[in-house]
C-alpha cells in the first residue's frame, strides 16, 4: 500500500471536512430568512454536488458514459440509504445536541414527488440510451423543480408574515392571563426570527468559503482515493459504482452530519439536502453528462444503454422507490434509519454481481 496517496487522501478529506462545516454554518443562518427547505433543495444541494457533477463532466467529456452515470446512479444509492440513516441515527440519538424522537417529513411533499417522477422518467428514458432530446428534458425538469420550489418558499412566506401581523396585533385578555399572552408572544417571535444585514452577508460568505473549499478540495481528494483505491486492488467496476460515489458524496455527507446535530432546524436542512441533491442527479447532473458526452462525441452522441448501466439503473430506481416508502409518512425516526442502513448493505452485496465491464466509447 502506498502510504503517501493515504496520507493525501486524509490531508483532503480533512479539508473537505472544514470546508463542509462552513458550509453548514452558512446554510443553517441562511434558512432563517429563506427558510431550511428551499436552501437545503437548492444552495445547499447544489453546492455539495459539486464534486459529483465534477466526476460526471470529466468522465464523460473523456468517452467514460458509464462511469458518468453509474457514479451519479451510485450516488443516489448511497445517500438515500446509507446518507440517510447517518443523519436519522444521528438526530434522533445523543449525537445530536437536541435529540428528536421523530422527525417530520410531512412538509417534503413536492421532493418526494419530484424525486420518484424524476426516478421513474431517468429509468424510462435510458431505454433506447440518453440523447440531446433527453438531456434538455432532464434540464427542463431541473428548472422545475427549482421554480415550483421558489414558488412554494414564496408562498410560506406569505404565510409566515400574516402569522406575525396575527401575533404582533394586541388581543383582549383579562389581568389574569396577562402573563399567557406575554409569553405566546415571545415564542412567536422566536418562531419569526428578524435577520439582519450584517448576519446574512456572515451567512452567505461563509455559505461561499465552504462552496469554494469543496470545489478546491474535491479533486485532489477524488484523485487520491482512486490512487488508494488501486494500491489496494479494487476493480473498476467497484471503483464507479461504490468508491467514487463515496469520494463525490464526502462533502454532502458531512455537512448532513454536521446540520443533524443542530436539532430540528438542522435536520431539515439535512433532509432538504438529501432529497433535493437526488433529484438534482436524476435531473441535471443527467443532463450534464448528455452534454458533456456531446462534447466529446459530437451534437449527435448518444449514450448507450449497457446491462451493466441498465442494471445499476434498475437497482437504484428500485432502491429510490422502497426508500421513499417510510418517508412518505407523517414522521420518522431510528427505526427508518436502521432499515436504511440495512437497504445500503444489500444494494453493495447485489452490485458485486453487476454484469459486464465499463467500456470506453
Amino acid at each position: 500500500m502506498n502510504i503517501e496517496n493515504f496520507l493525501t487522501m486524509l490531508f483532503w478529506l480533512g479539508e473537505l471536512s472544514f470546508a463542509s462545516w462552513v458550509l453548514a454554518y452558512g446554510a443553517e443562518h441562511l434558512s432563517i430568512k429563506f427558510g431550511a427547505k428551499f436552501v437545503g433543495r437548492t444552495l445547499l444541494s447544489v453546492a455539495t454536488t459539486l464534486p459529483e457533477i465534477a466526476i460526471v463532466v470529466f468522465a464523460s467529456s473523456v468517452g467514460l458514459y458509464e462511469v458518468a452515470i453509474g457514479a451519479g446512479l451510485g450516488s443516489n444509492i448511497l445517500m438515500m440509504t446509507l446518507g440517510l440513516s447517518i443523519m436519522l441515527i444521528i438526530a434522533t440519538t445523543r449525537l445530536s445536541k437536541a435529540p428528536l424522537k421523530q422527525l417530520d417529513v410531512s412538509t417534503f411533499k413536492l421532493d418526494k414527488i419530484f424525486l420518484l417522477v424524476s426516478a421513474v422518467i431517468s429509468a424510462i428514458l435510458l431505454i433506447d440510451g440518453y440523447s440531446f432530446i433527453d438531456g434538455v428534458i432532464f434540464v427542463g425538469m431541473f428548472i422545475g423543480y427549482i421554480f415550483t420550489a421558489l414558488f412554494e418558499m414564496k408562498k410560506e412566506n406569505r404565510a409566515n408574515k400574516l402569522n406575525v401581523v396575527a401575533d404582533a396585533s394586541p388581543p383582549v385578555v383579562s389581568a389574569d392571563s396577562a402573563s399567557t399572552a406575554s409569553s405566546s408572544s415571545y415564542s412567536s417571535s422566536e418562531h419569526h426570527p428578524v435577520v439582519g444585514r450584517s448576519e446574512m452577508a456572515k451567512a452567505a460568505l461563509a455559505f461561499l468559503i465552504g462552496t469554494l473549499g469543496i470545489v478546491f478540495g474535491a479533486s485532489p481528494f477524488i484523485s487520491s482515493m482512486q490512487s488508494f483505491s488501486v494500491d489496494i486492488g479494487i476493480s473498476t467496476i467497484v471503483l464507479a459504482v461504490i468508491i467514487s460515489p463515496i469520494a463525490g458524496e464526502m462533502p454532502e455527507k458531512i455537512s448532513m452530519m454536521i446540520l443533524a446535530r443542530k436539532g430540528a432546524a438542522g435536520a431539515s436542512i439535512a433532509i432538504a439536502n438529501v432529497l433535493g441533491s437526488k433529484v438534482l442527479n436524476n435531473s441535471l447532473l443527467l443532463g450534464v453528462a448528455i452534454f458533456a458526452a456531446m462534447y466529446h462525441g459530437g451534437f449527435y452522441t448518444v449514450i448507450l444503454n449497457s446491462p451493466m448501466l441498465w442494471f445499476q439503473m434498475i437497482l437504484a430506481t428500485s432502491i429510490t422507490l422502497i426508500a421513499l416508502i417510510p418517508l412518505f409518512r407523517k414522521t420518522i425516526g431510528i427505526r427508518v434509519g436502521i432499515f436504511l442502513l440495512a437497504l445500503y448493505i444489500i444494494s453493495i452485496v447485489i452490485q458485486f454481481f453487476m454484469p459486464g465491464e465499463i467500456n470506453v466509447h
